[in-house]
Order: C-alpha cells, then structure tokens, then sequence
C-alpha cells in the first residue's frame, strides 16, 4: 500500500510528532510539498502532506487558523507538517485547535528534521508502493497466463482474477449473456448488468465504464480491436482498484481478447469447412459431406436440422444475428453450420435447438420495435427458414428458405417459415388416375420382388426416405442394422436403375409409395 501519515509518524529518523487528526493517520500520502503560501491551494492536487513554517501566517490567529486549516481540507490535503524552532519554538495552539476541529491532522516536525527527509520518505513509501504493485502485477499475468493456456475454459482465469482483485469477475459474450462467472455467487449480480454490456458493445473496442456505487463498484471492460466488441469482462470490487489490481485486470482483457481472436480464426476455418460441406449437400453428395463434416458438423445431420438464410441491409444485422445464434449453440453444445454468403448468410441448425429459437427471439424483438424514421437499421435482418430437412433433401430445403425470405421480404416481417407457406397438403391431388399409374409403374418392380419373399424393399425404402437419409434412425425403424438398411438401398437402385443421390428421384419415389398408401384402403 502507499506510504501514509502513520507511516511516517513510525519512521524512526523522522522524529513526527501527532499534535491533531490521530483517528486519521491512515490517510495515503501521494506526496509532500513545502509551501509559505498565505493560500497554496491553488498548487495543490489532493493528497499531499503540506510542510509549512508559518513564515508568512498568522498562526496564533484561532480565526485566520480557522480559515487556513479549512481551505486546506476542502483541497484533500492528507495533512500539515509544522516545523518548530524556526518561526514558533511550539506549534501554535490556534492552529492545533483548527485542525482538531476540521479533523485534518497535524504533524510537529522536530527542528532536526529536513523537510527534505520527510520528501525522501513519502518518495521511498511511493516507489516501494509501486515496485511492489508491478511485481504482484507480474505475478498476477503468469497466473493468469497459465489459466488461458490450459485450455479449460475462462473459468480458471476468472477465478484468478477475481482473488487478485478481491471481488469478483465475468465474461459476456455479444448478446449481452454471461458464459462464465467467478466466484459463482456472481453470477446473478452479472447477468443484471445485461443492458450495460449491451450499450458497450455498440461502442468501438476497446472502451469500458464504470457502473454501480461505491459498496459495488463494477467496471466494463470490452473484449476485441476491431469495429465492434467481441465481448466483455466485468470487474466488481468495493473500491476503485488499485496499481496492482489494473494490472491484473489489463492481463486479463488482453488474454481474453488474444483468446477471441483465435476463436475468431479458428471459426473462419469451421466456416470454410462448412462451406464445402454445404457445397456437397447441396450436390446431392451427402455421404461425402458426412465424411468431410467429422466430429464437427456430423452430429448436426444426424437429426433433423433447419436450414436458414438470413439477409440483412448492412453487415452490422447479420453480424448480430449470427453472433446471437452462435452464443446460444455454444451455452448448450449444440454444432451449427455457418456460411456467409455475399450479403447474406445461410446457417444449418438443429431442429428444434437452441440457434432456432435465438433466431426467431431475435426476429421477434425486431418486428415488435418500432420501424424508424427514414427506413430499416442496420440490425434489422430478413430470415427464411426451411421445414425440417436431412442431408438428402438439402437442396430442397434451400429452395424452400429462399421462398420463404422472399415472401417475409415481401410482407415486411424478419422471418418467415416455409412450413407457413405450405399449410395445406398435395396428398388429395394424388388421387388421379394418371399418378396412381405413374406410381404403380414405378413401384412395381420393387412389389414384385418383395412378393417373391426376398426382402422387404418397399418399408426398407419407406423408412429411408421418412428419416431424409439418416441410416441409423431409418434402420432402428425397421429393426435391422443399417448394413442391411444400406444393401436393400443398393438393390432398389439396381432394381430401379435410378440413383437414390438424385433429389427428383428420391422426390418421385416418397410421392408414389404416399399414392399407393392413399389408394390401398379404397382397394380393400
């Protein structure tokens, strides 16, 4: 800690005696000066240990005491050196009295004592206050160097940083939300700081403010160097912090800003690796996308997923859309594919998850804002999302988002889904005569085989094209292995000599087995 008046007071060689103030002894001292001024006030910051003589004062005035001692404590002079034995053998009785009345303290400096001692000990208490401050800053950037580099998450390097600072600590991602909290008591006192964050992030990185009161001071620290935060690190201490504190907490936002960064390229990469596997989906080579998706996309066309495009009037809507999107795939560990596309983005996200249901809240929040004066905000974003689809079916499912922005573009909403567009259903148009025959004719060949008792193509085909291709899901349906679902796929296309890959073919085929599903009671 700084040097403070009862530290010098305790300073053997200087000989201070406490004449008034000695409740206040632990006042910091941020520096001594000596002035004979009548008023040196005005060459005063706040802090200083005043050293006077009384050369040009009338100290055994109660009165002029009064108002020199005032004006000094009005300034934040910690407190006042009087020197004895050069103006007065004593220090002045008016002049203790006035300080003991404005609780100012009071220092007799021995004849003894130079002035300049006294500066060299509030110098010394200060360098030492400082070097001391940058060790433990030093020590708080290892350990919080070794918490970023362990991999674990920022849990680590919050915890660190909250006992350096004694207080507490957390991080935010975009939207606003806390990911990590430490301890974890703070993490409510963090979340009501939402709105905070949300007022940073539209600030250029970096910037932070300082919120709350003196019982509970928090200070916002965004997260990023580009045109926009990437986040933000909260900081809750009882007081304002100190050297060693900032240090600790510059570490900190240049680590997490170091580990966004990476983030920020390692998703580059994801994006260019979801970019090809879109590509192959959209080819209609979904065991090819499968195999270059990996650990990282696979699970996603495992189950049934949505596929969105979203358009926005400047890059700043889909940013925040993506980003929201992104934070709550993240909170829950859910894999979504991200592709930017031009002015626009498109995105593969689970089906029923966590990215679906940001997306609609946040293209909800948009069409119940009020529409401002002079046309759209740069946030406001247009959105068409797909019905359900599997890897089979991509293509379709990407026709079926571009009409469903086209229409939400039309109709002036954030979002529209094509399942809104396709409330009704074609099964009664299949009735006619000429596609009961189509259907017969196309499905023939594969009654025929299975009436001959070897093998069940037509459920094996049914269940496949029900579960968009998904040959665990379609398998466990049937109660096969999917190594026996795959060999009768492979016979219906030898059988048929039609490849199951093509999307018309497979469009056909799930319209003929629904005609002749359609037709069998009316036979019976």
């Amino acid at each position: 800690m700084p040097p403070t008046l009862a530290s010098l007071v305790q300073h053997s060689a200087l000989k201070l005696t406490v004449r008034a103030g000695a409740d206040r002894l632990g006042t910091p001292v941020r520096w001594a000066h000596a002035s004979e001024l009548a008023d040196p006030v005005p060459y005063m910051d706040g802090g200083e240990l005043l050293l006077v003589t009384a050369t040009n004062l009338d100290a055994e005035d109660p009165e002029s005491m009064r108002r020199y001692v005032r004006r000094l404590a009005g300034a934040g002079v910690a407190g006042v050196g009087f020197a004895v034995g050069v103006n007065y053998d004593d220090v002045p009785a008016a002049l203790v009295a006035a300080a003991e009345e404005a609780g100012l303290p009071l220092l007799e400096v021995p004849r003894r004592t130079p002035f300049i001692a006294i500066s060299k000990a509030v110098s010394a208490g200060i360098a030492a206050d400082q070097y001391r401050a940058v060790t433990a800053g030093f020590e708080a950037q290892r350990e919080l160097t070794k918490a970023a580099l362990a991999g674990d998450g920022p849990a680590e390097l919050l915890a660190r940083l909250a006992a350096h600072i004694d207080g507490w600590a957390a991080l935010y991602d975009t939207s606003g939300a806390v990911l990590a909290a430490a301890p974890d008591w703070a993490a409510r006192r963090a979340a009501r700081l939402t709105a905070d964050v949300e007022r940073l992030r539209d600030r250029p990185a970096p910037a932070s403010v300082v919120v709350g009161d003196s019982e509970d001071r928090v200070e916002l620290q965004s997260l990023g160097t580009g045109r926009r935060a990437r986040g933000a690190l909260a900081v809750g201490t009882g007081a304002a912090l100190g050297t060693a504190e900032r240090y600790a907490v510059h570490s900190a936002v240049a680590l997490l800003t170091l580990t966004t960064a990476r983030s920020r390229s390692l998703q580059g990469a994801e994006q260019r690796l979801g970019a090809a596997v879109l590509r192959m989906l959209l080819a209609g080579q979904p065991d090819h996308a499968r195999a270059v998706a990996g650990d990282l996309y696979g699970g996603l066309l495992d189950a049934p997923f949505r596929l969105l495009i979203a358009e926005a009037a400047a890059p700043t809507g889909s940013e925040l859309l993506t980003e929201t999107m992104e934070a709550a795939a993240a909170r829950t560990g859910e894999a979504l594919l991200l592709v930017p596309e031009a002015e626009r983005v498109v995105v593969l996200a689970a089906d029923g998850g966590s990215a679906v249901a940001a997306c609609a809240a946040y293209a909800e929040a948009q069409d119940d804002r009020a529409p401002r004066e002079g046309g759209a905000e740069d946030s406001d974003v247009v959105v068409g999302l797909s019905a359900p689809s599997g890897p089979i079916a991509v293509s379709a499912a990407y026709k079926q988002a571009e009409q469903a922005l086209s229409v939400a573009r039309r109709r002036g909403r954030a979002l529209v889904e094509h399942e809104e567009l396709a409330a009704g259903s074609v099964l009664p148009l299949l009735a006619d005569d000429a596609v009961r025959a189509f259907a017969d004719g196309m499905l023939r060949a594969l009654y025929e085989h299975d009436a001959k008792g070897r093998g069940d193509l037509v459920a094996s085909l049914r269940a496949w094209l029900s579960r968009h291709g998904q040959w665990d899901a379609a398998a466990a349906d049937l109660g096969v292995h999917r190594h026996t679902l795959r060999y009768r796929m492979r016979r219906v296309e030898e059988i048929l000599g039609r490849s199951l890959d093509d999307p018309d073919v497979r469009m056909e085929l799930w319209l003929a087995l629904k005609t002749t599903e359609a037709a069998t009671p009316a036979e019976e």
